[in-house]
């Protein structure tokens, strides 16, 4: 769930992750690489604890621990859904948005 407060987005906690079109089967290596990953970009964030995350996500002032732990993250994502990279962010945002498809029309399926 998401909202916008003014200009600012709010996200709820315990919402977000559970709508994120996960892999049917990850296996528990590729769930730990993700988990890890996870970690290093909250403790990246941490170092910085006056700064906004609109400031910490500047493309011209992220700092470089950051972009790498999100590149961490992204390569450790990509590996649970059986892909080594995505040439562009648009193209794994699409590819989320066909398995979230395919996870919706299965979904129906199932209950008839």
């Amino acid at each position: 769930m998401g909202g916008r407060l003014e200009s600012r987005y709010q996200y709820s906690a315990s919402i977000v992750y559970n709508n994120f079109a996960w892999p049917l089967n990850p296996t528990k290596k590729q769930i730990q690489a993700v988990e890890i990953a996870s970690q290093e970009v909250l403790d990246a964030r941490s170092q910085f604890p006056a700064a906004a995350l609109s400031d910490l996500y500047d493309p011209n002032s992220m700092p470089s621990n950051l972009l790498k732990a999100h590149q961490k993250l992204d390569k450790a994502v990509d590996a649970a859904y059986s892909k080594t990279t995505f040439k562009t962010e648009a193209a794994r945002v699409a590819f989320l948005f066909e398995l979230y498809q395919q996870y919706v029309g299965n979904a129906g399926k199932g209950s008839k």
